[in-house]
Parts: structure tokens; sequence; C-alpha cells
């Protein structure tokens, strides 16, 4: 029997699916599979409605070699194994004459762990050691979490915390969930032959397709241990948010909080003189970081780096400790050994990385209003990891429907350590850009609107003109609008606003969850949804509910972000253009997200409006503006709202 063409393939899935099949999705699908066969590296823009999910399954299992699909959200998780891997396997199994299997692989915390549900969470010291359930009060919102747990214990087959609906809080969970570190190990604990966490790494290994997300990618990459199983292909999705992923894991924390809990996981478990010493060093730590203001440390100021040493050493002590004594007074001692050393070793770890003081790593105060302060330290850049770890060994594909910034896909390249497309050398990595376009057609369905009248944003302050402004859009597009605000002040401020001038619903972040908020968004055209980041990148509302889309100004980087500021700092250091690598960029991708919550079906119009008048009159405009769909552009303040108001017109006549 001859082998199927990927035309064929192709079009067995999309029919199965029941979508359609579009000239953007052959030509990704026809260069994913180039890339494969070759062993080389791909990176593909594919814009909304283009199917891209398709576009990469397809030749990634005709193919045949373990393929991972690591993605940065949960939605497109869930959208890949309970919907497009079943219906696409089911479509191809005909055609390739074997069944593709798949299987999701999550870091250890996110499975129910059965030793902590069955023999109880170890406590801190003052509060003893105490079976959860019986310790929460049904009657309150923990307690009826950990019942509802419980019972769910004995029907899931998964485990896993995103398969129980409603979810539960974030301190209900930790109390039948383990770390990695915190990990008994399946040959030591009891429960070790029914655990979810080994069950799921068991089904990942015998899979042909492994969906994961960045956060475990970017702990396979670093931990040196590998967490995934070995494979031959590996396919980024949403791969504009892959830097901050890695980043965030990347990054080490200590506060006088988390280093009290060590100090009492670990006092009963090792000799006085160590428990003694942690104590000590955790307390002139916690004297130090009182008077913590928060910024980045150049240098590491010298009472800080006494508290580190100190913590460091008396930490380092304790871990030889916890190795080396056994005491059988303590209920379910390993488990409690086992929380007490991953306490401790988190705590050496970071204190040794910051007295370190390597030049690639950022170190800075932080201070939340409810958890006081703490120091932090991050990668200057994450770009030489994953030049090394990601694109050593199989081929690599990344996509999204934003990689390409002002014209090219150099900038995301060079985030992700790559040389400007077309570099020759042994030791560099070769890749290929590919745009494939988007189904829609934006110039005909959408408007950019930039108000080059009002005046600069500055940093603090009010901005009277860029409410009045907001308030006519909102009016003449008849509510249906997704407001983006670079920071939640404003959004508030923004939310207060509208409130006090119209009776059309408004809307915010953070006064319902955002599922609710999207939810209720999308039933009602007059209203109004207000926010800011997770705002930028996690709206999919087609239709009539959102016809305006409007940011209040260019989200560049916060002037005083500590890492932000550190790697426009460094680019500059190194002969390149500082604002442009890194403020810009950042600026260009969020822009780019935002844009593309306006259109997301072919019937869609309406206007995309940019309050902030550097977009039209600034050197750096014309960028920004080339990393947008294609809209039509105006600066007309009479055009748009005369526009938008015909945009409502033919909404509610097709009411």
């Amino acid at each position: 029997m001859t082998k199927p063409s990927l035309p064929e393939l192709l079009h067995a899935a999309v029919a199965t699916v029941g979508g359609t099949e579009r000239p953007g999705q052959v030509s990704m699908a026809e260069a994913v599979a180039e890339a494969v066969d070759d062993n080389a590296h791909l990176l593909v823009q594919a814009g909304t409605g283009t199917g891209k999910s398709l576009g990469y399954l397809v030749p990634a299992l005709a193919h045949g070699e373990r393929v991972v699909v690591a993605t940065a959200t949960l939605a497109l998780q869930r959208q890949l194994v309970e919907r497009d891997l079943p219906r696409t396997v089911e479509a191809l199994q005909p055609l390739l004459r074997r069944r593709p299997q798949f299987a999701m692989l999550k870091g250890r915390s996110n499975y129910l762990c059965l030793h902590r549900l069955h023999e109880g969470a170890p406590q801190d010291e003052e509060e003893g050691l105490f079976d959860q359930f019986e310790a929460a009060a049904p009657s309150s919102k923990l307690g009826q979490d950990l019942l509802r747990l419980r019972d769910w214990s004995d029907e899931t087959e998964s485990g896993d915390r995103d398969d129980l609906t409603p979810g539960v809080s974030d301190r209900a969970w930790a109390q039948i969930s383990v770390s990695s570190r915190e990990c008994l190990g399946a040959t030591k604990c009891a429960y070790g032959a029914e655990c979810f966490a080994e069950a799921a790494r068991e089904r990942a290994k015998l899979a042909d397709v492994v969906v994961t997300n960045h956060a475990l990618l970017a702990i396979d990459a670093i931990e040196g241990a590998p967490v995934l199983p070995k494979h031959e292909v590996l396919i980024v999705d949403e791969a504009h948010e892959l830097v901050s992923r890695v980043t965030g894991v990347a990054t080490g924390e200590l506060t006088p909080g988390q280093v009290n809990r060590a100090v009492r996981r670990a006092a009963k478990l090792v000799n006085e003189k160590a428990a003694d010493a942690l104590l000590t060093a955790s307390e002139g730590f916690e004297r130090v970081m009182e008077l913590a203001l928060p910024g980045r440390l150049e240098e590491v100021p010298e009472d800080l780096g006494y508290a580190l040493m100190a913590l460091r050493d008396a930490a380092r002590s304790v871990i030889s400790a916890l190795g080396g004594t056994r005491d059988k007074s303590v209920q379910d001692e390993d488990a409690v050994r086992k929380q007490a050393m991953a306490s401790v070793e988190s705590i050496h770890d970071v204190a040794e990385r910051i007295t370190q003081g390597s030049e690639y790593d950022v170190v800075w105060y932080e201070r939340h209003d409810r958890f006081g302060a703490s120091v932090r330290v991050a990668p200057l850049s994450v770009s030489g990891l994953l030049r090394e770890k990601l694109f050593a060994d199989r081929s690599v594909v990344l996509t999204s429907a934003t990689l390409k910034l002002g014209g090219d896909f150099n900038g995301v390249g060079a985030s992700l350590g790559l040389a400007p497309e077309g570099t020759a050398g042994d030791d560099i990595p070769q890749w290929k850009g590919l745009d494939v376009g988007s189904p829609f057609d934006y110039p005909k369905q959408g408007i950019l609107y930039v108000a080059r009248h009002l005046a600069t944003p500055g940093r603090d302050g009010s901005r009277t003109d860029m409410l009045d402004e907001l308030a006519e859009l909102v009016d003449a597009a008849g509510g249906r609008t997704l407001g983006l605000f670079s920071s939640m002040r404003a959004a508030q401020a923004a939310a207060e606003d509208m409130r006090g001038r119209q009776d059309r619903p408004v809307l915010l972040q953070g006064e319902e969850t955002l599922g609710e908020l999207i939810k209720n968004f999308a039933a009602d055209p007059d209203t109004c949804l207000f926010g800011t980041l997770s705002l930028w990148q996690g709206v999919d509302v087609p239709g009539p509910s959102c016809q305006l889309v409007v940011m209040d100004r260019i989200p560049f980087p916060r002037p005083d972000d500590p890492l932000m500021s550190a790697r426009q700092k460094a680019v500059e250091e190194s002969g390149g253009n500082g604002f442009m690598a890194v403020a810009a960029t950042h600026a260009a991708l969020l822009m780019a997200q935002g844009a593309g919550r306006l259109v997301r079906a072919t019937g869609d119009k309406g206007v995309v409006a940019v309050l902030d008048p550097r977009l039209a009159n600034a050197r750096y405009g014309s960028y920004l503006r080339a990393s947008l769909p294609d809209f039509w552009y105006t600066t007309d303040r009479n055009q748009v709202r005369r526009s938008l108001a015909a945009i409502d017109e033919a909404a509610k006549a097709a009411r």
C-alpha cells in the first residue's frame, strides 16, 4: 500500500474535525513536514483562524516518531487532548494503518498525591501533625474543598487538578499535593503503585504525542534530569510566551516567611546546634528584609550578603544533619523529613546563587502589600539556555499568531538564542521563518485608529482627555468594548469613570473570575470589559459582543522593572539598541496579541483604538504598527466614530 500524501491526511483530518481547509494551514503543514524530515528548525506565524493545531499535528503524526507538544495555556492543552487529537487520530488511523497514542504530562504538583491524602500533610511545628480533613471545619470553604477532594479521589482516573470541576483553592490543593522535591519516590511510598503522577509518566513513555506545558519543558531543560520522555520532534505552540515562562521557572525567591517555615519543619529532625544556627540565620535575614526597598541590586549590599551567607551555611549543615539522623517519635517520618529537606534545599540553593553573584543574574528586592518583602534572582537572559538545550538534539517547530515583529522573525529568534535567519556556522542552529498569513481580510474587517490628538501619556497622573475619548468611542460602538489597560490602576480608574458617565454594564477584571467575566461579556453586546495583562491574550469572543478593542497606551515595561531594565542595559553595553531589543519588542508582542482579540471569525468587524499618540508620532511607531494585523489605518476621530456607529447599527439590525 502506498504511503498517503500529506494533503490526503490533512484533508481527512479537517473533514473529521469539521473545519475548513485553508491555504495557510496547507502551507504550514508542508513546512512542518519538511522541517521534521530534515531535522531542521522552523518558526511559523499562523494567524487566528488558520487552524494551526492541525497544521502541526497532522505532519507530526504522519512522521511516526515521538513528538512533544508544549503549550502555554490550559485552554489549548485541553483543546488538544479532548478535541483535536482524538478526532485527528480517528481520521488518520485508516490512512496510516496504525493508531497513534497521545497523553498529557504536567509537573508533579498538578496531580493528587495519595500519600498526602491518606496520611495527612506534614504541618508546621506550632500546628502539630493533624488530619487536615478533621481539622478543617466542614462548614468552612477549606473544609468543603477538602471533603470534595476526598470524594473525587475515589472517582478520578487521572488525579489531574484540571479535571476537577469546579476547582478548589490553592490552599486546599496544597494539602493533597507534593512538589517533585517533596515526593518520597514511587519505590519508597506505600501508594507508589497507584500514584497518579507516576501513571501519567508511564502513559507519556508509551505515547506518540505527549502534550505538556512550557513550564515543564523549562524544568526539563534547566534541571538536567529528564522529565519528558525522549523525543525526536518538539512543537512549541503559543511560542511568544516561551521566554517569559522559562524565565519564571529559572527565577529564585527568598522571603522571611518561607525561611521561617523551613526552620520549623527542620527543627525537630536535626541536632540542636544545627537547628539553632538556622534559626539565628533566619532572624538575621528577617531583620535585613524589614529595611528592604523595592528595586534592583546592582551589587548585593553587605548586610544582605552576610545574611545570605549565614543562611546558606546553616542550611547546608541542616541538610547534612537531616541525611544522617532518624527519629522514630516523629509520625510518618519519611514524609516530614522529605518536606523539611525540600524547604531547606530551596533556601540553600537561592542563597548560594545570590551570594555567588553571577554577572548573568539579576537580583532585586520586591515588596508586596500582603506578603512583605522578598529578594529575587532571575537570569539576565535565557537565550543561551534555550539555544543549548532546546535546539541541540531534535527538530523544533515554534508557532504562534504573533512571532513576526516589525516585519521579520529575528527579534523573537534572538530571544530564543537564534542568530538572524540565514546566518551560517558550525555551532549555529539553522532555522527558517514562515508567515502563512490569516484567513481574515484584515483591511476590510478592521480599522486601526490612533488618537493622535491626545496628550502623550505620562508616568503618573490622570488622563482626562483619554477618558473623554474612551467614553465617546464606547458610546459610538454601543458598548461592545474590550478595554486593555497597561496597569490595574488605569483599568480601575477607567471603569469607575465609565460607570459614572453612563448606564452600560462595565465589567472589571478582579471583580469576578476571568472565565465568568468573559462569559458575561460575550452574552451581552451592551457590556464593556476592562482589565490588564491576562485580557491582552486570553479573550476569544467572536461576533458582535467585541467590536471595539481599546488600548490605553503602548504597553512598554515599567522603567523600574528590574529585569527588563537590566536586559535593556546589557544590550546597550554590547553596542545594541536596548530600547528596541527589549522594551519595543515586549510592547509589540503584547499589542499584536491585544489587537488579535478583535477579529476572531470571518464575519467579525470592528476597531482597534490606541489612545496613545506615540504610535503615530514616535520613530518606533512604524515598527509597532508593522507588528499588528494589517488593518485599515486612520487618525481621523470623526471617521472612526462614524464607522463604529455603522457597525453598531448593522449588529443591531442582525439581532
